[in-house]
């Protein structure tokens, strides 16, 4: 799915704080990390991801700083000192004191090795990177640090180096506190980061701690991950696509295609109110978020070490076409040189290759099989995060993209009272071939994207209303209850609901519409008013003050949540970080849609006579029917 960072692509850059920074790769611009430095954007491109890089130090003759990949050793270096160091014997270990009291010390592995030690001659600190001058063991000030930092030298390790070597009380740490505190100062002044591909869970964490939270009512990326298992959002087939009527511009809706239910399949139902987000994780589930990297295919087998092709001068000569031949004047004619190169090309008798015929103006291009259907109470739904993913909703002539073909969305009015939307009950535009040719082309452009869009509208409806979704997804602000009315006809049967809400409230509200006492009253004949009504006009019920929905519909109603929390492990201080950010908790309401039996319910089957021991005789008894005890 993801190789190289391509163009205009929307990636994710790991910082050394902890923090990222969402951004789009523009080519020929410039990227700023903030304290860290900037580099050029055409440095990273064609890189893949997953790559750390260091920006070094501006050479004298550049005004920008290049990158350099660091390799995994020099990454994980301080662990395999501290695997190499648990094998040998420390001199602190050996003297049986210190401030070290034998704990591992922090080192590097390989090359030359500088080594800080306290005033027992216990070493403290290993490094065979920075340079450790006895200058350096003095107490720095602000002022100094700030000196470090302008210098800029060696990406920032001179100045952790020079840091760990003025702390007067560094022989006093454990190598906890050591390597905690070197973290620390790691975190501040290295000038690393991390390219990583715009996930969903990425983009959702970014989202929370440097974004509007509320904009996607805070929901973390446990929470769309609990969404999506008990939804059972999955890839739901291969494409099927309907064929082209080939309908003429002189005919109306009896050329519009009719719904075939046998082909809708692997559809899900989704009312979204967090921009997109939960759409762009179901997609993501189902395997229709992310655009497939069809071409490129050596330039994602080459390796991060890798180096683009370098082109001569001689070579950028010798590519340079000849120039054209000057005609030269004798005796008031004009001579033709001769051309060097190539003789003229001779005219070709090959045909041109027909053009593709366009498809009709009643032409479905969604797929029956792997689509979300999206609800909205606007003209238009807010999905302004799919364009992170490079789909924009609102794109009247999108370029290629896998969500084109399989995300439909329709409005709540659309869905109860289409008869009442203008764009489905309106009949479309009609005309002669000779009168639409004979018309300007902003007129036949206007005319031929009313058609599409009545036919359009018109499948959705249909197919929405024909119902045997697989599952319905909600996370909005509305009603749960509303929802359900509408929406749980148009389940199958042991289709998944899944329901998110920041509180807990609406939930346990909707869950009490199908608790046991209400489905036992609802048995018992609690509502007189569905006497003599059909299983499917029960399923459409729009409920009463005491019923609000049909209990009997849902089965396994269920309120949970779940919270990943970071821990910090240590021998004797196991504890939960108490600076993580508060927020909604979050809930999610799962069941599954139950088709109530049809007639009458009765127990049918062979049954086997057995024989009961009694006192005194045998008798054969039937089962269901009370045997008289004796005596």
């Amino acid at each position: 799915m993801y190789s190289i960072i391509r163009p205009n692509a929307w990636v994710a850059l790991k910082l050394p704080s902890g923090n990222t920074k969402v951004l789009q790769v523009t080519p020929n611009t410039t990227i700023s990390l903030g304290k860290y430095g900037s580099f050029p954007t055409n440095l990273i491109l064609g890189r893949p991801y997953h790559v750390t890089f260091e920006l070094q130090d501006k050479r004298p003759d550049e005004n920008f700083s290049r990158l350099r990949i660091v390799p995994a050793d020099e990454l994980y270096a301080e662990v395999f000192a501290e695997e190499a160091a648990a094998d040998c014997v420390t001199p602190a270990a050996s003297s049986g004191g210190g401030g070290n009291g034998g704990d591992t010390v922090i080192s590097a592995a390989g090359g030359d090795e500088f080594s800080l030690v306290d005033d027992k001659g216990n070493v403290v600190a290993r490094s065979d990177r920075e340079v450790l001058d006895e200058s350096a063991r003095q107490t720095l000030t602000q002022d100094e640090i700030e000196e470090l930092k302008r210098e800029g030298s060696n990406a920032g390790k001179d100045v952790i180096a020079k840091l760990l070597l003025s702390h007067t009380a560094l022989d006093q740490k454990t190598s906890f506190s050591l390597a905690k505190y070197k973290l620390l100062k790691t975190k501040k002044y290295i000038r690393r980061f991390q390219v990583l591909p715009l996930d969903v869970a990425t983009f959702a964490q970014w989202q929370l701690d440097e974004r509007d939270a509320s904009k996607i009512l805070d929901m973390r990326a446990e929470m769309m991950g609990l969404v999506g298992c008990w939804a059972n959002v999955h890839f739901g087939g291969e494409d099927v696509f309907l064929p082209d009527p080939n309908a003429s511009p002189d005919q109306g809706p009896q050329a519009c295609q009719p719904v075939d239910e046998k082909l809708l399949r692997g559809r899900w139902l989704v009312v979204d109110d967090t921009c997109g987000l939960l759409v762009a994780a179901m997609a993501e589930r189902m395997g229709v978020l992310h655009e497939q990297e069809d071409s490129g295919a050596e330039e994602e087998n080459k390796g991060p070490s890798q180096q683009l092709p370098v082109v001569t001068k001689a070579e950028i000569q010798a590519e340079t076409p000849a120039p054209a031949p000057v005609p030269s004047q004798k005796d008031g004619d004009t001579e033709m040189t001769d051309a060097p190169g190539e003789p003229a090309p001779q005219p070709s008798d090959a045909e041109p290759k027909p053009k593709k015929p366009r498809p009709s103006d009643f032409m479905i291009p969604y797929s029956q099989t792997n689509t979300i259907t999206v609800l909205h109470s606007s003209s238009q739904p807010n999905l302004s995060f799919l364009s992170y993913w490079g789909f924009d909703i609102a794109s009247p002539n999108h370029p290629p993209h896998p969500l084109l073909n399989h995300l439909l969305t329709l409005s709540w009015l659309q869905l109860v009272k289409p008869e009442l939307d203008s764009s489905y009950s309106t009949p479309p535009p009609t005309a002669s071939p000779e009168t639409l040719a004979s018309w300007k082309p902003s007129r036949r452009g206007n005319f031929h994207r009313k058609r599409r869009r009545f036919a359009r509208t018109r499948y959705i409806v249909d197919s929405t209303r024909a119902g045997g979704f697989s599952g319905l997804v909600c996370a909005s602000t509305m009603d749960p209850i509303s929802i359900m009315r509408h929406t749980l006809p148009l389940l199958a049967g042991g289709a998944p609901v899944a329901i998110y809400s920041p509180t807990i409230e609406p939930l346990a509200t909707l869950a009490d519409c199908f608790s046991v006492p209400r489905r036992t009253a609802w048995v018992g004949g609690g509502a007189p008013e569905i006497e003599g009504l059909s299983n499917e006009e029960l399923e459409r019920w729009q409920g009463n003050e005491r019923f609000p929905l049909n209990p009997t519909l849902l089965q396994g109603v269920s309120i949970q949540t779940s919270r990943a929390r970071r821990w910090q492990v240590l021998p004797g201080r196991t504890h939960p970080l108490m600076t993580e950010r508060g927020g909604a908790e979050g809930y999610v309401f799962t069941a599954w849609r139950a088709k109530p039996a049809e007639g009458k319910v009765a127990a049918k089957g062979k049954f086997k006579r057995r024989k009961v021991e009694t006192v005194g005789r045998v008798e054969e008894a039937t089962p269901g029917v009370e045997t008289p005890a004796s005596g």
